[in-house]
């Protein structure tokens, strides 16, 4: 491609005039303020803005707390609209919303390239909006900084740690996962899912999680893959679904908002 990726959802996820998205994202940071610290890594749903934004922003709201601002996020998130084996790259140069141009991180790009599981395939991103969706949020909260975009198809835990452990090596960069919860059950069967899904991802259980307990399941379980071998932690800051945001309660899809230090 070697242009700029134009944005895929703009105007039905969510706002696509400029002025009403930097209004929506910040009315939501604002409802969700929260005294806990910013993390190294966050898990944060990718539906629209109606449905899932204010789960994700209980999470974004945590990197006000951050002294200095990220100047790098990996961004992860599942595919969609097209299948294929590993991690896909795009060769656009910047990703744009309606709040502006992200660049990308064309180094760290080449290096991922020469990993076996990595490939580039802009055919992933085009469509995409698990990976879209989040870069509002990020740029409203963090200015300037570069993006390493990355979708996610049939891949391995250890193939996606892999990619973590090559990138995830400077305090200035922030990892996100995409990922919403269970889909399309009732109110009642859909909090029992997804308190037993938080419970797992809590205890570093990827093994545990299936394919109809989290959409994003392929990038949160390389992540928590990592999280284990690293030490680290992970906290459940928000567990809703459609039927408590915007929605009715026949058949609501999950969302959970993790913090992960």
């Amino acid at each position: 491609m070697g242009a700029i990726r134009q944005p895929a959802v703009a105007g039905s996820f969510y706002p696509a005039d400029q002025q009403a998205l930097g209004a929506s994202v910040d009315e939501m940071l604002q409802a969700a303020r929260t005294d806990r610290s910013a993390p190294r890594a966050l898990i944060v749903p990718h539906a629209g803005y109606i449905y899932s934004g204010p789960v994700a922003a209980t999470g974004y709201a945590c990197l006000r707390n951050r002294a200095t601002p990220f100047t790098r996020v990996i961004l992860l998130g599942p595919a969609h609209h097209v299948a294929f084996r590993g991690l896909a790259v795009s060769s656009a140069t910047a990703f744009a919303t309606p709040l502006g141009d992200v660049q990308l991180d064309q180094a760290a790009i080449r290096q991922l390239v020469t990993l076996p599981q990595v490939r580039l395939l802009d055919a992933a991103h085009q469509p995409e909006h698990s990976l879209e969706v989040h870069l509002p949020f990020l740029q409203r909260l963090l200015g300037d900084f570069t993006l390493v975009p990355l979708v996610v198809g049939e891949a391995t835990a250890e193939e996606v740690s892999k990619v973590l452990e090559i990138l995830w090596n400077t305090p200035d960069t922030l990892v996100v996962v995409s990922s919403d919860l269970s889909h399309y059950h009732s109110y009642a069967t859909a909090t029992r899912m997804d308190r037993e899904t938080s419970d797992h991802i809590e205890r570093l259980e990827y093994e545990s999680i299936e394919y109809d307990h989290a959409c994003g399941r392929t990038p949160v379980s390389g992540l928590l893959y990592y999280a284990r071998s690293h030490d680290m932690t992970v906290t459940t800051l928000d567990l809703r679904n459609s039927g408590d945001t915007a929605g009715p309660k026949d058949r609501v899809v999950g969302y959970g908002t993790y913090l992960v230090n």
